[in-house]
């Protein structure tokens, strides 16, 4: 009796402490994503089906925050399947979130039904973007859509695409709109140098 007692006492400290749906969504979204086809074009498009829930909402519509937890779990099912995951480990290298930008157009409401359609765009030397919209299976109309900068920490995106490819990879051309991101990640990085006068100290 004592030791269920404690196991549910270690649960509730864990819960509370640990954000545990979490991690397990991660677990489930990544055997899901192994056991399926892999993608060999890097830059193809995943879609990954789901169902706004009573987890998901705020006033009866998805909450904002919520769009970027899903987007992170459609990002891991993509890198494991076109084999991102795989050549980051392989390098010793490591994938981090450096930028984010969404733009809302229509809520999803409770109970809608809408697919996440994630891909890679384009690379620099030190980092992918990513589009991820959010298409509602009702009407085809993309709710939101988010631009990813998934910098790549000890390697680089060239060195990931030639370990895929076993070959020299260029890369795609910057949609306008996604350059003008790029555009302002980059002067507002130099700006925030120059106020914390990093640039003054590396001269």
């Amino acid at each position: 009796m004592w030791w269920l007692l404690w196991v549910l006492a270690a649960l509730l400290v864990l819960f509370c402490c640990v954000d545990v749906w979490y991690f397990l969504r991660v677990a489930v979204v990544i055997l899901q994503a192994w056991f399926q086809p892999p993608v060999w074009d890097v830059t193809a498009e995943q879609v990954l089906t789901a169902r706004v829930t009573p987890h998901d909402i705020d006033m009866c519509h998805m909450n904002n925050a919520r769009y970027l937890r899903e987007c992170d779990f459609a990002r891991f099912s993509l890198y494991v399947r076109n084999g991102v995951f795989k050549a980051v480990r392989a390098l010793g290298g490591a994938l981090v979130v450096g930028a984010t930008t969404i733009r809302y157009r229509r809520a999803l409401c409770i109970g809608e039904s809408y697919e996440l359609r994630s891909r890679i765009v384009s690379w620099d030397d030190k980092a992918f973007f990513l589009e991820q919209r959010f298409v509602s299976a009702k009407d085809g109309l993309v709710c939101a859509v988010m631009y990813c900068k998934q910098s790549v920490i000890r390697s680089s995106p060239d060195k990931i695409m030639q370990y895929l490819c076993k070959r020299k990879v260029e890369q795609p051309e910057f949609p306008e709109d996604l350059q003008h991101w790029v555009n302002f990640i980059s002067a507002s990085s130099q700006a925030l140098r120059a106020e914390s006068g990093l640039e003054e100290k590396n001269k």
